[in-house]
């Protein structure tokens, strides 16, 4: 046995034997005065890599929602970061998950399954938020559309696959309109979900295009094959800080962007089209109603 471990198993023994540590004072009373809520209508899972500081200049703001927990996921940070999350997060609905940088597809996948709110918002440590109206208007947009399982902020993408020098890749151009449409993608962040619609059509997010890129384009594009929806609106947070993707992953971000464009393609270039008219008439749906 480790000696460490050894010496400390013996102080312990000694506290319960002598009753000389001091009992904390703990009930069933404190604990429910923790508030904490078991079924929240919204978590806010926010992915971060050495930006505890951006972090906790938007908990607040995500303090104000209610019926709310934030997961933040401190993937691979340096210590001084996790120190200054763990310290932040002391709210009874608000956790801290360690990752050892696995970067954004496995984490997310991962506290998809750890959350409980109705709605998940997946966010990026470098987002500003707008104030809180914005979470009121998604949660609407999934009252109107319960066939929509995710719901983006940024950009509403029409894919195109193509082949460029020998290369099996894609194309992509922006085809949002108005304050909200149906699109055939959108990429993260914030991505929402809608978290009963995700466990019981999508599982998870595709491995396969792990550790990260076009993983959001592949599970929007899914959720179209399986008769669910995707829709974006109006919502364009500003920038705290410079993206981790470009600050601390250039050239890898070009590898991953060349290997996962090659696995989309395979998986949907021959169901572009059909997906494209699943998405028109949804469109054509909504005018109606």
């Amino acid at each position: 046995m480790n000696i460490l471990l050894f010496i400390d198993k013996l102080k312990l023994a000694c506290q319960k034997r002598w009753g000389k540590q001091p009992q904390k004072k703990r009930c069933y009373a404190a604990w429910t005065a923790k508030g904490h809520v078991k079924e929240p209508l919204v978590s806010f899972v926010i992915q971060s890599h050495d930006k505890s500081l951006q972090v906790c200049h938007i908990l607040p703001t995500l303090r104000r929602v209610p019926q709310s927990e934030i997961v933040v996921i401190d993937d691979g940070s340096a210590l001084e970061h996790t120190q200054r999350l763990a310290a932040a997060l002391t709210g009874a609905n608000e956790f801290l998950v360690r990752a050892n940088d696995l970067y954004e597809n496995i984490t997310y996948d991962k506290c998809l399954r750890f959350a409980n709110g109705k709605y998940v918002c997946l966010l990026q440590d470098d987002d500003e938020l707008p104030g809180t109206a914005w979470v009121d208007e998604a949660v609407r947009h999934f009252e109107q559309h319960p066939a929509m399982v995710i719901l983006g902020g940024c950009d509403g993408r029409r894919v195109r696959f193509c082949e460029m020098e020998g290369r099996k890749t894609y194309t992509s151009e922006e085809m949002s309109e108005g304050d909200f449409s149906f699109v055939m993608s959108v990429n993260r962040a914030p991505m929402w979900i809608n978290r009963a619609l995700f466990r019981t059509h999508l599982h998870h997010i595709d491995y396969r295009f792990a550790p990260f890129q076009s993983d959001d384009y592949e599970l929007c594009m899914r959720a179209w094959m399986l008769g669910l929806q995707v829709g974006w609106y109006r919502l364009h947070f500003e920038s705290l800080s410079p993206g981790g993707m470009r600050l601390y992953n250039s050239a890898f971000t070009r590898e991953m962007t060349e290997r996962n464009a090659a696995i989309l393609y395979d998986l949907y270039a021959d169901k572009e089209e059909e997906i494209m008219r699943r998405v028109g008439e949804a469109k054509e749906e909504m005018r109606g109603a």
